[in-house]
Order: C-alpha cells, then structure tokens, then sequence
C-alpha cells in the first residue's frame, strides 16, 4: 500500500464503486477499502450460506434448497429502469462489457385487494381492470397531455404551467378518481408516498415521461436486471477502476479516519499504518459521527417454491402496493426473481418485500404484512431493518464525502441523483455521461 494517493474511497457499495470507477477513468490515483471479505457492502449478493450466516447464525440451509453457488441473493433489492440515468451511466462508462442485463417480466400494481398487470401496450391497457371504460377516457385525455406537453408551447399546457401547479390540480383538470391517481403517482411515477400531490407537477411528469420511455424501450415492462444478482454492479465498477489503476483492498478494517487541527481530511488509519489523500468518500458506516439518521426501511427476503400468485407465473416482477390501499403512510415494494436471472435454483423464486418504517421497530415487519400476504407459501423468511443515514454537511469543508443510505425505492434513480450530487461536490463540474470513455487500450492506440 503506497504512502499518498488522490482519492481514498471507504466502502465498496454501488455508490462508492461508481464515484471510484469514474475519478480512476479521470486520472486519479484511487484507494478504495472495505472492512467486508466481499464487493457491495449493503448493497451486496450473498450465498446461501452467507444468508444464514448473517440473519441466521448458528443455522445451516437445508441440503434440499440446493447448492450454495446456485445462490446470489440481494440484500437491498433494485430494478434498473430500461431508460433512466443508472443505465447511462453503465453506457458511458462501457461497464456494461462486465455484466449481461435481462428484462423484468412484468410491473404490477395491487388495487382493490388484488394484483393487476400495470398495462404495457393499448391493447393491454383497454382489457385492464384497474380502471373503468369511462375512466380510461378521462386516463388516455391525461396521458395524452403528458406525452404533448411541451414546456416551451403554451398551446400544448391547457392552462397548466407544471413548474408552478401542484399534482393534485392536474388531476382535478382531468377529473381522475382517487384509484387511478394512486396508479399513476405510485405504479407509474414510483412516489414513496402522497406527499408529491402538493409539490409542482414537473417532478411527477418527468417520472411517468422516464416510465412510459423505459417502458417502449423493451415492452414488458420498463425494468432490467443484472443476471446474478445486484452484487454485480460494485464489481463491474471496480474492474472499471482497476484497469484505470484503481487499487482495491478487501477484508481491510479501518481503525481511524484522520483529520488536522482544522478538521480537514488528511488520511485513513489501517492496522497501524495511516495512508494519506486529499479526500475521502465513504458510505455512513465509516463516518458515524458526520452523518445523521433519517428514517428505516424495512424489508423481508424470502425464498419460495413457485411463482408469486396471480401473476401469470412472471419469472420476474415488481408489485406496487400503494399506500392508501392499505391504509399506511408509505408505500411497500415487492421485488421477485428467479433462476431466469440466475439468482436462485430452477424452480424456487426470490421475493424482497420493503417499505419505510412508520411506527415502532418493534412492530416493522407487520408494516409489510400485506407484500408478504401476497406471496403464499414461503419457505424461508429474512427480515432485517436498515438505518437510513445522510450526511450532515456536503464535504467540502473538510473533504469528506459521504453517500446516502440506499432507500426503499425499487430503482436506481435516487442512488444515481446522490452519486452525481457527489461528483459534482468532489469535482466541482457536472457529471456528463454522453458516449462512451475510452479504453485503455483505444488510449495506447493514440
């Protein structure tokens, strides 16, 4: 380990993976530590063993669920939407040679005390029961609106400027009943919570807008996976970073992150030996005193032997289960894979059922009672509950930059939104993902 680097980097979760794969691409000389003997951090793919090992200890998996290898199981479940920010980013930065991708079968939405396929083409969306004939003229006026709008033609806003207008009035411009708004701004637009109805529409059009364009990219459904796992993803980025002279050191604990009498970043202490850099990033385990709590998420890993229930036997989906029609004040997201995206043995499926933490931690797993209801049968239940931290300053002070801790949306778009947040801090400019970075060997060829 060298005495000085440009960049140290505490953590190998997502966030952190990306933030090093792209400061290495730029020519920064890249340390990146993890206390963990594996890539991920919370955000990683375990065994079944692991699995055991963690929530379970003392515990062996039974011989009958298979073999250990044929296990990748995530901890924090995320589905890439097919045209979002993630996956340009993936482009961009070619990680996309490390790692095959496999569209999610279906997106689904739980409406009157039962599952529906959120529609993926006209002709789906005319036989859809979640809304009624005359309320799928008042839905296709609406959507019509959004596809027309056009923030510089006021003949295409109808009188409604989505800068300035909450949510709420532009369904009462199309007099959309309470079913089909929870439709929209929770199966479509992915809000945690109503709390969108009384801010400026622009953010919930720019959602259903990044929906309906991931959706026409693939059909099915807007969603992609990686095949084996999430856990994937860190070690795409981290190969990325190693070619551009990252170094990289696991099962590394880290005693003491060191500061001068200012209080700006000098160095990380490990094993007895202080390595120096200008900066450090970091996820929140390491910096416990610069980081304050903000809410938990619950979520409930379980292991199945068939298909989750009425969804025509999709070997993938998402279920949106929005907040009103269970009476709770977030909304719960169940995430299902199987051997399709080789996460699991033939014949078993993996279903992680999360939400944000309302009441009591004593009382979280009963707040998603009604995601783990949906599922049937389960052969194995994990449940665990996760902190959710933010940084108390934004790291320019004193050098030290920490991601947020990974929320209970389904997707990466709230995780994309904080690593560009990120760079930009560090760097100082605008995270641009157009074309592609060069090769090493394309560099050489010059």
């Amino acid at each position: 380990m060298q005495d000085q680097y440009d960049v140290i980097v505490l953590g190998t979760g997502l966030s952190e993976c990306i933030l090093s794969g792209l400061l290495s691409v730029e020519g920064k000389k890249v340390l990146q530590m993890d206390r963990n003997d594996y890539y991920g951090g919370a955000s990683a793919s375990l065994k079944l063993s692991q699995l055991y090992a963690k929530f379970k200890s003392g515990t062996e998996p039974p011989e009958a669920y298979g073999k250990d290898r044929q296990y990748s199981v995530d901890l924090i479940p995320k589905f890439a939407m097919a045209s979002g920010e993630f996956v340009d980013i993936l482009y961009h930065t070619d990680v996309t040679r490390y790692l095959e991708f496999r569209q999610v079968a279906g997106s689904f939405v739980y409406r009157d005390g039962k599952i529906s396929k959120v529609p993926s083409n006209n002709a789906e969306a005319l036989l859809s029961p979640l809304m009624s004939l005359t309320e799928k003229n008042r839905a296709k006026g609406f959507f019509e609106f959004i596809q027309n709008y056009d923030f510089a033609n006021p003949a295409t806003q109808q009188g409604l400027d989505l800068n300035t207008v909450p949510m709420s009035e532009v369904y009462a411009k199309f007099g959309l009943e309470a079913g089909t708004q929870d439709f929209i701004g929770h199966a479509l637009a992915l809000h945690l919570d109503d709390s969108y109805m009384s801010q400026p529409a622009k953010d919930t059009y720019e959602r259903i807008c990044l929906y309906m364009n991931s959706m026409a990219r693939y059909g099915k459904s807007p969603y992609i996976y990686p095949m084996h796992g999430l856990g994937e993803l860190p070690q795409g980025f981290a190969r990325l970073s190693a070619i551009h002279g990252g170094t990289f050191m696991l099962n590394k604990p880290v005693d003491e992150v060191v500061y001068d009498e200012a209080g700006k970043f000098v160095g990380v202490k490990s094993e007895g030996e202080v390595v120096k850099a200008s900066l450090v990033i970091g996820d929140a385990s390491y910096f416990p005193s610069k980081v304050a709590q903000k809410g938990q998420v619950v979520r409930a890993i379980c292991l199945l032997n068939h298909p989750i229930p009425e969804t025509g036997d999709a070997d993938s989906v998402q279920i949106v289960i929005p907040q009103n029609q269970i009476g709770r004040n977030h909304d719960i997201y169940v995430a299902g894979v199987s051997s399709a995206h080789a996460v699991v043995p033939e014949g078993y499926t993996l279903a992680i059922v999360s939400t944000l933490v309302s009441g009591t931690t004593a009382d979280a797993e009963s707040e998603i009672a009604a995601g783990i209801a949906l599922l049937g049968p389960v052969l194995e239940k994990f449940v665990h509950i996760d902190d959710i931290y933010e940084p108390l300053a934004n790291g320019t002070a004193d050098q030290t930059f920490i991601s947020k801790s990974y929320d209970a949306t389904s997707h990466f778009e709230t995780t994309c939104a904080d690593v560009k947040d990120l760079y930009k801090r560090i760097t100082g400019h605008e995270l641009k993902v157009e074309g592609k970075v060069k090769k090493i060997e394309e560099e050489s060829e010059e």
